[in-house]
């Protein structure tokens, strides 16, 4: 876990009570005594930023409100985690911080414990997903709105707290108890849920309910609020590094509620599209951009596990070359748009005929790469006869209602029965490719089979 932390406060004493607390849990620091200071190292090159920011907010130079919003405005530290610090901050103080974009806010007299754990917590969700280059988000120009679960044990204090809320968030607010909680859970449709701990069991049925909502893979990524603790009561520290996105104190009024939940929307919303970016970007590493088939990188090491599975099975299994014939004259006498249709459509005809645990994967211009699972020569051998006549029978139609008529040739080679092993899967390769280069000299449009290469 990254573990650089900028404190920023004008009184030095303040800094060095809070450098001696990090330093003990093992934090790298780094002081700013004004908001210049901060913003000239957050905004700084990118191996000195800083990981969190602990923000006295009465600075001599700008309102800690004024340097949030100047933090929050630059891409260079939008994204880094704030805590804010005041001698002891009212609901207006906290509700303008939080508004300016702090992810939380403490009284300077907040617990060690609870300061850590809250510490931890934001250093754990900002490396939850680490930034992948060319992937830095801007900040989003609409905010959809959201589902809140608020989950009380008290239908009178649910409803009461839903009534509230209501009248400053336009997102969907369900009261639920912890029963329907659970049936939500399995659901996945919450994107946060408030636990009322200030209700029928308290504290600790709460943090079990939070426990169980984090470790559930439809609800691991909402976003979860627990209400009702105390910021002095251990119970608050228990609740960060259990996984709570925000613990508020039972003083904290319907508005502040309201904003840290505005805050807590935004960013799991923000977050649910950087995984949907890092999901496609793994995608699009192994995936031909124009067949949509896999590409050599997906093939390799997948084909070094069908022949694990292979060798342990003693199922051995098949490989096949697939180059289209005279493809080149397909480009110079048609265009290259036609070309790409042609090589999408032959993609798309292999994949027909191929079984859902077959290899199909687009390894050069017009080659594609076959691996069979469990199939030795013969049987190999027929696919291929098959795949042949799939892409010859019937004239492939571009865009423009042209048909055009391609073929392919196969070369085909099968591992031992036992399946060679990884160690065998280049000599199986190179015979398959050996096979089709007899397989284009005997006049193309055909099949060629090379016997047990490995």
């Amino acid at each position: 876990m990254s573990g650089r932390i900028l404190i920023v406060d004008d009184v030095a004493g303040s800094r060095i009570v809070l450098r001696a607390r990090l330093a003990a849990a093992c934090y790298d620091t780094v002081m700013a005594a004004d908001g210049a200071e901060c913003l000239a190292i957050a905004q700084g090159g990118v191996d000195a930023r800083p990981d969190l920011i602990l923000l006295g907010l009465g600075l001599p130079d700008m309102t800690g409100a004024a340097l949030l919003r100047r933090l929050r405005a630059d891409p260079r530290s939008r994204a880094i985690p704030v805590i804010g610090f005041d001698a002891g901050p009212d609901s207006a103080a906290r509700i303008a911080a939080l508004a300016a974009g702090a992810d939380d806010v403490f009284a300077k007299s907040a617990p060690e414990a609870v300061l850590l754990a809250r510490v931890r917590n934001l250093l754990r969700a900002r490396v939850e997903l680490a930034a992948v280059p060319g992937l830095a988000e801007p900040p989003a120009v609409f905010e959809p709105s959201g589902v809140i679960a608020l989950v009380s044990s008290c239908p009178d204090r649910g409803a009461s707290l839903h009534k509230e809320l209501c009248q400053h968030l336009r997102d969907r607010i369900v009261v639920m108890n912890q029963a329907q909680a659970m049936d939500a859970a399995m659901a996945g449709a919450m994107d946060v849920f408030v636990i009322d701990a200030g209700s029928g069991k308290g504290a600790m049925a709460a943090l079990g309910l939070l426990s169980d909502l984090k470790s559930r893979q439809a609800t691991r990524h909402a976003a979860v609020c627990v209400a009702g603790i105390p910021i002095q009561d251990y119970g608050a520290a228990m609740a960060y590094d259990l996984g709570a996105d925000d613990v508020v104190s039972p003083g904290a009024d319907a508005m502040e509620l309201a904003v840290r939940l505005c805050s807590l929307l935004r960013r799991k919303h923000s977050r649910d599209r950087q995984r949907v970016r890092v999901a496609d970007g793994l995608r699009l590493a192994v995936i031909d951009p124009l067949t949509g088939l896999y590409n050599r990188r997906h093939a390799v090491p997948e084909l070094r596990a069908i022949a694990a599975r292979a060798q342990e099975s003693g199922t051995g299994f098949t490989v096949m070359v697939v180059d289209l014939d005279r493809f080149k004259a397909v480009n110079d006498q048609h265009g290259h748009a036609v070309g790409d249709a042609v090589l999408v459509e032959v993609g798309r005809r292999l994949r027909s005929n191929l079984r859902d645990g077959d290899l199909l994967a687009r390894i050069g211009g017009e080659e594609f790469l076959i691996a069979l699972p469990g199939t030795l020569d013969e049987e190999g051998r027929l696919v291929a006869e098959r795949l042949c006549a799939a892409i010859e029978e019937v004239p492939i139609l571009t865009g423009s209602g042209l048909g055009v008529s391609v073929t392919v040739s196969i070369g085909v080679a099968g591992s031992l029965p036992d399946g060679g092993g990884p160690a065998g899967i280049d000599a199986v390769v190179e015979a398959a490719d050996q096979a089709l280069l007899e397989a284009k000299a005997a006049g193309r449009n055909q099949v060629t089979l090379r016997q047990s290469a490995a």
